[in-house]
């Protein structure tokens, strides 16, 4: 457990700052891990569509989806929106384009853009049809970041309910 990870974004502060808003930096001990840069992607898309929220610390242990795993019945519009945003990673996982350990939902990251409140996703095989455009993903890619793009749009437009947060499923 030597692999210790400096949890820094260029331009910033190093994010043991941002503990208090969940923020979790350690060490990655397998292959298997979540890379913290794909939720921080994640996070930043929500972000993104809903400036000056704090997603790690706001969403995950929401409802019965938010975060690792889910099971039961969607507690609301918001919970239903990370439930869809699960199944869609277990699409992904299926694709032929998505390889095991390699590029799956939990560990891949991609390319996006931010401009305003809108999030650009693009495979480089499918032509744009929006004014930004990024032609950097590959279909894996492409396919989980619109998981996390439709998400978090979808997060954008739920309401947020404080009384399902940490809720037992």
């Amino acid at each position: 457990f030597n692999n210790v990870i400096k949890c820094t974004i260029p331009g910033s502060h190093p994010l043991a700052e941002y503990n208090d808003y969940g923020c979790y930096c350690g060490f990655s001990a397998t292959a298997h891990s979540i890379s913290r840069r794909a939720v921080w992607q994640f996070r930043n898309m929500i972000k993104c569509v809903i400036p000056g929220s704090y997603p790690l610390k706001d969403y995950n242990g929401y409802g019965c989806f938010c975060g690792l795993g889910g099971s039961g019945t969607p507690v609301d519009e918001l919970d239903k929106c990370c439930e869809t945003h699960d199944h869609c990673y277990t699409k992904a996982k299926k694709l032929d384009s998505c390889k095991f350990l390699i590029d799956n939902p939990y560990t891949n990251t991609y390319s996006y853009s931010c401009s305003g409140n809108e999030i650009t996703c693009s495979d480089k095989n499918n032509p744009c049809d929006h004014f930004i455009c990024n032609y950097k993903n590959k279909a894996c890619e492409a396919f989980i970041c619109n998981c996390d793009r439709e998400a978090a749009i979808c997060f954008s437009k739920a309401p947020y309910n404080e009384e399902n947060k940490n809720i037992k499923c």
